[in-house]
Protein backbone atom coordinates (compact mmCIF):
# COMPACT_ATOMS: atom_id res chain seq x y z
CA UNK A 1 0.00 0.00 0.00
CA UNK A 2 1.80 3.46 -0.79
CA UNK A 3 2.68 5.99 1.53
CA UNK A 4 0.35 9.04 0.75
CA UNK A 5 2.34 12.40 -0.48
CA UNK A 6 1.96 15.92 0.87
CA UNK A 7 2.15 18.15 -1.79
CA UNK A 8 2.80 22.07 -0.90
CA UNK A 9 -0.03 24.48 -0.37
CA UNK A 10 -0.17 27.36 -2.85
CA UNK A 11 -1.67 29.60 -0.30
CA UNK A 12 0.68 32.23 2.11
CA UNK A 13 0.22 31.68 5.52
CA UNK A 14 -0.88 35.25 6.98
CA UNK A 15 2.17 36.39 8.45
CA UNK A 16 3.67 36.33 5.18
CA UNK A 17 3.92 38.53 2.34
CA UNK A 18 3.56 37.50 -1.43
CA UNK A 19 4.89 40.15 -3.53
CA UNK A 20 5.46 38.93 -7.06
CA UNK A 21 5.41 42.00 -10.06
CA UNK A 22 4.57 40.68 -13.99
CA UNK A 23 7.54 41.61 -16.06
CA UNK A 24 6.03 44.41 -17.68
CA UNK A 25 5.83 46.06 -14.07
CA UNK A 26 9.32 46.63 -14.03
CA UNK A 27 9.87 46.62 -18.05
CA UNK A 28 7.17 49.59 -18.93
CA UNK A 29 8.25 52.12 -16.23
CA UNK A 30 11.85 51.57 -17.34
CA UNK A 31 10.89 52.39 -20.95
CA UNK A 32 8.62 55.22 -20.32
CA UNK A 33 12.23 56.83 -17.88
CA UNK A 34 14.35 56.78 -20.78
CA UNK A 35 11.90 57.96 -23.46
CA UNK A 36 10.89 60.87 -21.18
CA UNK A 37 15.18 61.50 -21.09
CA UNK A 38 15.38 61.27 -24.84
CA UNK A 39 12.70 63.95 -25.55
CA UNK A 40 14.14 66.10 -22.91
CA UNK A 41 17.59 65.40 -24.61
CA UNK A 42 15.98 66.39 -28.00
CA UNK A 43 17.00 65.52 -31.42
CA UNK A 44 20.84 66.74 -32.40
CA UNK A 45 21.48 66.13 -36.10
CA UNK A 46 25.03 65.18 -36.35
CA UNK A 47 26.36 68.21 -37.85
CA UNK A 48 24.91 70.38 -34.51
CA UNK A 49 26.77 67.92 -32.15
CA UNK A 50 29.82 69.17 -31.41
CA UNK A 51 27.88 72.93 -30.21
CA UNK A 52 24.58 71.26 -28.96
CA UNK A 53 25.11 69.93 -25.30
CA UNK A 54 22.58 67.00 -25.74
CA UNK A 55 22.27 64.72 -22.27
CA UNK A 56 25.19 67.25 -21.27
CA UNK A 57 22.64 69.85 -20.83
CA UNK A 58 19.98 67.66 -19.26
CA UNK A 59 22.04 66.66 -16.49
CA UNK A 60 23.16 70.48 -16.15
CA UNK A 61 19.72 71.38 -15.58
CA UNK A 62 18.85 68.06 -13.30
CA UNK A 63 22.18 69.45 -10.88
CA UNK A 64 20.65 73.15 -11.36
CA UNK A 65 17.06 72.06 -9.90
CA UNK A 66 18.28 69.85 -7.23
CA UNK A 67 20.90 72.86 -6.22
CA UNK A 68 17.84 74.93 -5.69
Amino acid sequence: MPAPTHTRSHHSSPDTVDIRLPWWAVVLPALAFAALLLLMAGPSPAEAAATDPGVGGVVIHIQQTLAR
